[in-house]
């Protein structure tokens, strides 16, 4: 059963924390990220949600339970606590 994962986290800059975002595709996609989304607040840009598409329940929570998307967070300038949430499709 598919699942989508949900990041929502505020950043110091949100040019500089795409380009972040941008490079770590090959983590994204060694979990099995068949597709992802990013979109922001319009009255405050670095207000972000990402959401990433999974085949599984089980691949979605490795992938946030991999350091490397701690580390990318971390370079990319994540300056709140990320809410990280997975749903799995009905």
């Amino acid at each position: 059963m598919s699942a989508t994962l949900f990041v929502r986290h505020t950043v110091a800059d949100y040019a500089a924390w795409r380009v972040v975002y941008d490079s770590v595709d090959a983590l994204r996609v060694q979990h099995g990220c068949t597709g992802q989304q990013v979109l922001r607040l319009p009255a405050d840009a670095n207000d972000v949600i990402a959401t990433h598409d999974f085949p599984s329940v089980k691949q979605a929570e490795a992938f946030a339970a991999d350091p490397g998307l701690a580390a990318a967070m971390q370079r990319g300038g994540v300056t709140s606590a990320p809410r990280i949430e997975i749903f799995e499709r009905a």
